[in-house]
């Protein structure tokens, strides 16, 4: 971790120029006394840093000092760049490795194209806060200290015990073999097997967790995508799920399809209406997701999501008709 840190910290100095102690903790997520620590020990190993006294004072590096790093063409660096301004390695507690990580891939860009690659990733924005209505992502919010020993437990391929509360009931303590982490909108999961069964939890509903020195019971190569893919399919099939016919504009067909669970049917009307058969989690879902869309979608089917939608809009007529 020191010499990680280390290279951290001559990265900083090469890219941002003279930095306080205080900036360099922030930055390393240290204390200052660290930081003057590590400044001696690279002071000591010949890397040429020194001090600036004074009100703008600081640490700083002799001019034309270069770390030898392997480089990377534009394309290449741009590339991982653009893939480090997804959030996925917050979720999973990386967040600063992942800051360290994009400071060695600046560095080791050939001279001339650092400010272009830098400039140019500026210019992509990956995954936003929030959409064009302003609807916020709802990120979730682990503990780094949980999120890696589940992080270890997955890599080592290791038993996990895991203090785990399911949706509405209380938490207790399972045995788990852990499969792989997957991100999905700013939350995320552990993919795993109990007793042989297929699991899925959700980290935000994690505890505690410890890493078991027994070995897992998992087969060897995971394709998690594939694994993923069954288990949504799965969860889609069950619980109260209601299946909808329902008639869209093709305007709003985005608004309508991003609130279901999943699309089992389309074609379009010779109106140039789409015609859909879409499923919702329960049948106050689906009056929900209709009653948004007003009348820019009308409900086929099944007749009674048509009559709780009529009788809603005649309540309303009757409410603003009385004035």
């Amino acid at each position: 971790m020191r010499a990680d840190r280390l290279v951290s910290l001559v990265l900083l100095l090469r890219h941002r120029g003279r930095l306080s102690a205080a900036t360099l903790a922030r930055e390393l997520e240290v204390s200052t006394r660290t930081v003057l620590r590590d400044i001696e020990a690279l002071s000591a190993a010949g890397v040429p840093v020194y001090a600036e006294r004074g009100r703008h004072g600081g640490f700083a590096l002799l001019p034309g000092f270069q770390t030898e790093l392997t480089g990377l063409n534009h394309d290449e660096a741009l590339a991982l760049l653009v893939a480090g301004s997804r959030r996925g390695a917050q979720v999973f507690g990386l967040g600063s490795a992942l800051a360290s990580a994009m400071l060695k891939v600046i560095d080791a860009l050939p001279e001339g194209h650092r400010d272009t690659a830098a400039g140019a990733a500026q210019r992509l924005l990956i995954d936003p806060e929030t959409d064009l209505l302003a609807r916020r992502v709802a990120a979730e919010e682990v503990p780094d200290a949980i999120v890696a020993e589940i992080r270890r437990a997955v890599f080592a391929g290791h038993k996990l015990r895991i203090h785990y509360a399911a949706a509405g009931g209380k938490p207790h303590w399972r045995t788990v073999d852990p499969i792989g982490l997957v991100t999905v909108r700013e939350q995320g999961y552990l993919l795993a097997t109990r007793s042989g069964e297929d699991r899925t939890y959700r980290l935000s509903r994690v505890s505690a967790a410890e890493e078991l020195p027994e070995p897992a019971e998992r087969a060897d190569l995971v394709n998690l995508d594939r694994a993923w893919q069954e288990r949504s399919t799965r969860f889609r099939a069950g619980g109260d799920q209601v299946a909808v016919q329902v008639r869209v504009t093709p305007a709003r067909r985005e608004d309508l399809v991003g609130t279901a669970v999943a699309v089992l049917a389309e074609e379009t009307d010779a109106d140039g209406w789409l015609r859909l058969e879409v499923t919702f989690q329960d049948s106050r879902h689906a009056e929900w997701a209709l009653w948004q869309l007003a009348t820019n979608a009308e409900a086929l089917a099944p007749p009674w999501l048509r009559t709780s939608l009529r009788d809603r809009a005649a309540a309303v007529a009757t409410a603003y008709g009385s004035s």
